[in-house]
């Protein structure tokens, strides 16, 4: 993983302050979808940002180690997270390090847009255990606000206009494309609501990547963004909590 447009102070103070930990329903999901009944012992979480997901993971795992390219965000994690359960180094999605005692669960939120699949599987299958579990998930923001038609003409005729999503990949991982020792077990989609208020809305928003784009390529400053939402979305919230609709997906896959 070579995408380093997240090694921003200002990116990963906004990971840490303005994130809503959603990372936490995902893993109440695992519990449900892997009918869990007791913890991982030794977690990594590749790709960790400011350290939501890898909080998340050690709801069912003793042990954790989260990992991202981004110096800025392990900086935040390290500051957020300092006793002997959480281990953070940075590191390529691709090259992780080989751990004393591998991983049975591994999982990454948000990662594969970015890797290289061949190189961060082949990466995977020297850190993890035989029957481990790796879990590849991720959610973002939709088009759609609980009973707000009009959010969804914003984003798609003034913010994605203003904002274009950044080149990445989205393909859906199937079994005839991963190697022999790996195995996808399920792969499910789900929705998540999540209530916000305008400015917490503004302030989430100001760490997309699609914004982030904008802002590293000198095309538009935060003030400016920000005012632009502010104007625009006043009279979506008109002073009100607003339920914003986020789509996600788990993939389940054995390391066999």
């Amino acid at each position: 993983m070579n995408n380093k447009s997240f090694d921003h102070k200002r990116i990963a103070n906004g990971y840490a302050k303005d994130r809503p930990w959603l990372h936490k329903l995902v893993m109440d999901k695992v519990r449900s979808d892997c009918t869990l009944d007791k913890p991982f012992k030794n977690g990594l979480d590749v790709g960790c940002g400011a350290g939501l997901s890898t909080k998340a993971l050690k709801l069912i795992c003793d042990k954790v180690t989260g990992t991202d390219i981004s110096g800025e965000m392990i900086w935040v994690c390290k500051s957020l997270y300092d006793t002997p359960e959480f281990t953070f180094y940075t590191a390529k999605a691709e090259e992780t390090k080989l751990p004393e005692t591998p991983y049975d669960i591994v999982t990454a939120a948000g990662v594969v847009c970015w890797v290289d699949k061949d190189l961060f599987l082949d990466n995977m299958n020297s850190v993890m255990v035989k029957n481990g579990l790796l879990i590849i998930y991720d959610f973002w923001i939709s088009d759609k606000m609980a009973g707000n038609a009009a959010y969804t003409k914003w984003y798609h005729d003034q913010y994605l206009a203003n904002f274009p999503k950044p080149p990445r990949k989205e393909d859906i991982w199937q079994q005839k494309d991963l190697p022999d020792s790996f195995f996808i077990k399920n792969q499910v989609t789900y929705e998540i609501e999540h209530e916000f208020d305008m400015d917490s809305f503004i302030r989430f928003m100001m760490i997309q990547s699609n914004v982030n784009a904008q802002i590293e390529g000198g095309h538009k400053t935060e003030k400016e963004i920000y005012n632009w939402m502010s104007d625009t979305l006043k009279p979506i919230f008109d002073n009100k909590q607003r339920t914003l609709i986020f789509e996600g997906y788990n993939w389940y896959i054995e390391h066999k």
